[in-house]
């Protein structure tokens, strides 16, 4: 093999390729990178799990396969002086040289490396700037406790034309639906794909390049409207010259549809950069155990958080509150989350007149430090990935809730209707974010 490539575009496909290597393989040649030069070079890994291929363009002399050290690589290029990279196979040496850097690799044995996974049909295709938005949104909601795997994945629903995301931890439910081109008209299946990969597959999307869904339906013939039944075997997301290919989580995923309460009892509209930044700044006191009490009043919000005999925090934003209860305290990161993912910019929801009615929340025994209410699955935010390019209008932040025991509802309203005139017809967020309080409560 002999090859000629810029280092900027092999460092930054080395560095996506090899975020797919396993941390700690079951055989050492698991931890090598494929590099395969033909008309172009294709990078390459498979653990039998998450497979990952990048394909640039390179000059190539001659060509050849070869299985290199896949960390060790991204490391070297990385540090490259930003010159053209010549890579040279000799034996079982691998010589890379930059400038007047060189480097020699001993390659792994080709003839133990695994087979890269063949490609599942064709399900899909969605733009890449929103799908990366959604898997920015629903993605922090996901749980990592590996010893509940359904909770680890993020569960894709098709139904037609529109692709829905939704992932929970047991205690808050992010649900993000994106309009998308399915190969067959009518198409209705779901596919538990792990959070992580899938934030991964998330960092080489972008606005404007089409991204291409690849799996096999679980059983054919669900009716519009029916829950279908989990697709099995690997998925791939296609971006550009780049595919990511991962096995899907076994098990069926919450019916995560009917978590989410027909009305609640309390609304708050507030302006989502201010209270977004006041929560973050009181949240500083807060330790793990200590929640972020809000206090609606009238035109504004006290937004408090202590550490017993440490700090303590008070901050006022304006807010539109309407309702009967009016505090309610939430554990600040899960709080967090779900104000800077209801953010993105996207489409807000028609804003809608006084909810009134009382609701029906989730409820159940507390769970850690005072969390309280039946978690969404039974009943930190993930890397930003590119966002979809939204509306001039910023909207309003809108948490509804019925009770300081009950899960609360996080959605992002458009801020150009009258307040204070006629209810009108509630339109279907694209963003929703049901999140279960805190049952304690920042002392006065």
């Amino acid at each position: 093999m002999k090859i000629r490539v810029d280092r900027d575009v092999l460092a930054e496909a080395l560095a996506w390729v090899a975020r797919a290597l396993p941390t700690r393989p079951v055989v050492p040649v698991l931890s090598g990178l494929r590099l395969e030069a033909g008309t172009s070079l294709t990078l390459s890994c498979f653990d039998y799990e998450v497979s990952a291929t990048a394909q640039i363009e390179a000059e190539v002399g001659e060509p050849g396969i070869v299985i290199v050290p896949g960390r060790l690589l991204a490391e070297i290029t990385r540090s490259l002086p930003a010159l053209a990279v010549e890579i040279s196979t000799d034996a079982d040496a691998v010589n890379l040289t930059c400038g007047s850097a060189e480097f020699t690799l001993f390659a792994l044995p080709a003839e133990e490396y695994p087979d890269l996974p063949a490609a599942p049909p064709l399900a899909g295709v969605v733009d890449g700037g929103v799908l990366g938005a959604a898997i920015s949104q629903v993605g922090p909601a996901a749980s990592r406790d590996d010893t509940l795997p359904m909770l680890t994945g993020v569960c894709l629903d098709i139904d037609g034309e529109i692709l829905t995301l939704a992932a929970t931890d047991r205690y808050r439910l992010a649900v993000r639906e994106v309009p998308w081109e399915p190969v067959q008209p009518g198409l209705r299946a779901a596919a538990l794909v792990p959070a992580r990969t899938l934030a991964d597959a998330a960092r080489a999307m972008t606005p404007g390049v089409p991204v291409s869904v690849a799996f096999l339906p679980g059983a054919p013939g669900v009716k519009p409207g029916d829950e279908p039944r989990p697709a099995e075997g690997m998925i791939s997301f296609g971006i550009g010259g780049r595919r990511l290919t991962t096995r899907l989580i076994g098990g069926e995923f919450i019916r995560y549809r009917s978590r989410f309460p027909a009305e609640f009892g309390s609304r708050a509209d507030m302006p989502p950069g201010p209270f977004t930044e006041a929560v973050r700044r009181v949240s500083l006191v807060a330790d793990r155990a200590s929640p972020v009490r809000l206090t609606f009043g009238p035109g504004q919000v006290l937004i408090e958080a202590q550490t017993e005999g440490r700090a303590r925090a008070v901050e006022t934003v304006p807010a539109d509150f309407r309702g009967d209860e009016p505090v309610i305290a939430f554990n600040p990161h899960y709080l967090l989350d779900g104000l800077v993912a209801a953010a993105v910019p996207g489409q807000p929801r028609p804003h809608t007149g006084d909810p009134g009615g009382t609701g029906s929340g989730l409820e159940g025994d507390a769970g850690p430090s005072g969390q309280t209410g039946a978690d969404p699955a039974s009943a930190d935010p993930a890397s930003t990935g590119p966002a979809s390019t939204g509306p001039a209008d910023p909207g309003l932040l809108r948490i509804e809730f019925t009770s300081p025991a009950k899960p609360a509802l996080i959605t992002r309203v458009s801020s150009q209707a009258d307040p204070d005139g006629p209810p009108e017809e509630p339109g279907t967020a694209e963003f929703r974010y049901l999140v279960v309080p805190l049952r304690s409560a920042v002392r006065s």
